[in-house]
């Protein structure tokens, strides 16, 4: 019998962190990753995220079904699947998100995730090399973390937009306040995507031995006497099943999509949803799988006059052979970039306290605006996404086979707020085209004309036809007290009413945190490691 001090299951910016901290601390740990090493040489490039997020190796392609917010649009919503999880396939900005986020989490009744407890764990994970306030800012983690160095006349125009319609320049957005116009803040480190892998589990393998099994698809957890023992696992389609056990615990890190899946597989979850599969209920928990929250984003994709020094010109043609050679000997390139150069932190009015909307811009137009490859055509691509949706769903097994995909319904701009809040952010993004900075380089909008819209219903429907996942699920194992039957796990990631299971992820997140997830993540992962740690010490 193959026993671990603990088994973690999936190998993302969480199961990355968590597997470096408690095999820092002497114990031993199993990491089990259903894709496959990181070995694809499109994860270290940062432009390759073009090639890696429709390489079904490597992400996990869900649907989510059309919707009438969405004028019926099929969306399509991936996640990682290899070691490094979504940090080896996502956009690689760097945005913690505010305080008042993790004051509301720790109002709710989660002690210790208040904004100030937190902080401590945001400076731990990374490495911030770009100046900053000491305060917030960490100087020893894992992680490196700095403000893209690229500049282009491009973005200093769109940056130019936005202070012409009000909004103000900020040093750093992770800092003291969020709101403000700047380049972002990158897991890029010397021209190289720095993900969760590289950070955090590469050297737990090299220095403490933490043994990593790739293809390792678990199939259930195994719960005796109401303790989660170990975890069944097999390879991709196999059906030779092998065990390991956890004997201080087992840790569930597959995400807010293969998270709930798993904990409903295993007899956790909604009681008529695995009656009706035929899933044996080891312990009713409503709220596996529901409370599902995703940002969006409205696209704007436009036309430049030629000679604008869009990245399409810059990587066109021998050109590209030329950036690639650049990128390969360490210098500067064009294959180096994030997927945004700038992000913009906004108010939908000045009264308000908190940014509610953020606006995003690249200096190359995205084929359709949805960031898998660049249009023949010189242009520019902004998006803009409402930063704390209001809008739930859910992720619900469809069978009680593991290698049926779950069915994924964020349920897009179903809360009347986050349609108001999206047309304000669009409207914002129309006015920064049509600004002096600006406007003098568009030739015409490409994916829908928005030059033509007046009213906020016309803004609205340009929203519902336009707008894609921003890829940051979340919320489906939400954290909260026992009283609350929704909740999954307490406010130490323990699951409610099964000892030695944990859940460390983005499903964890009650609600949305105003910016990207992966910082979010690291966080948690973190702050667990250390309520773990605490917890054997008292054993």
């Amino acid at each position: 019998m193959e026993t671990f001090d603990f088994v973690i299951v999936g190998a993302g910016s969480a199961g990355c962190g968590l597997a470096y901290r408690l095999s820092e601390a002497g114990h031993s740990v199993c990491v089990l990753e259903a894709g496959p090493r990181d070995s694809n040489p499109f994860i270290r490039m940062p432009s390759g995220v073009v090639k890696t997020r429709i390489d079904p190796k490597i992400t996990w392609q869900y649907e989510v079904a059309p919707t009438a917010h969405t004028n019926n649009r099929p969306i399509g919503l991936l996640t990682g699947k290899t070691l490094g999880g979504s940090s080896a396939v996502n956009g690689m900005v760097y945005n913690r998100g505010i305080r008042s986020d993790f004051d509301k989490w720790a109002a709710a009744g989660n002690a210790g995730w208040d904004y100030n407890s937190l902080l401590p764990y945001f400076r731990k994970s990374e490495r911030y090399l770009s100046g900053g306030d000491d305060q917030y800012r960490g100087r020893f983690g894992q992680v490196p973390i700095s403000l893209l160095e690229h500049r282009d006349p491009i973005s200093d125009r769109f940056i130019a937009g936005a202070e012409e319609t009000g909004v103000r320049r900020t040093e750093d957005y992770n800092g003291s306040e969020q709101e403000g116009v700047s380049y972002v803040q990158t897991t890029i480190h010397k021209g190289r995507r720095w993900s969760s892998a590289h950070a955090y589990l590469h050297p737990a393998v090299q220095k403490f031995r933490v043994d990593v099994r790739t293809q390792a698809v678990v199939r259930r957890i195994l719960i005796e006497n109401g303790r989660a023992v170990g975890v069944d696992y097999a390879r991709p389609g196999g059906n030779a099943v092998r065990t390991v056990h956890g004997r201080l615990g087992v840790i569930i890190c597959a995400g807010a999509i293969a998270s709930p899946k798993l904990l409903q597989l295993s007899g956790l979850g909604p009681a008529s949803l695995l009656r009706d599969l035929g899933i044996p209920l080891v312990r009713e928990s409503p709220g596996v799988g529901e409370n599902l929250s995703d940002h969006i984003g409205t696209r704007v994709v436009a036309r430049l006059k030629r000679g604008s020094g869009s990245i399409n010109e810059g990587v066109s043609g021998i050109r590209l052979l030329w950036q690639g050679l650049r990128w390969l000997t360490g210098r500067p390139s064009l294959l180096a970039l994030s997927a945004a150069t700038v992000f913009a932190f906004c108010k939908s009015a000045p009264e308000d306290q908190d940014t509610d909307y953020t606006l995003m811009f690249l200096p190359g137009s995205l084929a359709k605006g949805e960031g898998r490859s660049l249009d023949k055509f010189p242009g520019c691509t902004s998006v803009s996404m409402q930063n704390r949706p209001e809008s739930r769903g859910y992720v619900r097994i469809r069978s009680k086979d593991v290698n049926d995909l779950a069915i994924v319904q964020p349920n897009y701009l179903t809360a009347v707020i986050d349609q108001k809040v999206q047309v304000t952010g669009i409207k914002h993004l129309a006015a920064i085209y049509r600004s002096a900075a600006l406007a003098p380089l568009i030739e015409e909008f490409t994916l829908a004309p928005l030059d033509q819209c007046e009213t906020d219903d016309e803004y609205l429907d340009y929203v519902r036809q336009t707008c894609q996942t921003n890829f940051h699920p979340l919320g489906t194992c939400k954290m909260g007290l026992a009283s609350d039957r929704m909740a999954v796990v307490d406010s130490r990631l323990r699951v409610h009413g099964v000892e030695g299971l944990r859940v460390v992820d983005a499903s964890v997140m009650p609600t949305q945190p105003s910016g990207n997830l992966n910082a979010s993540v690291m966080m948690i992962a973190e702050k667990t490691a250390a309520m773990i740690l605490e917890d054997v010490r008292r054993r």
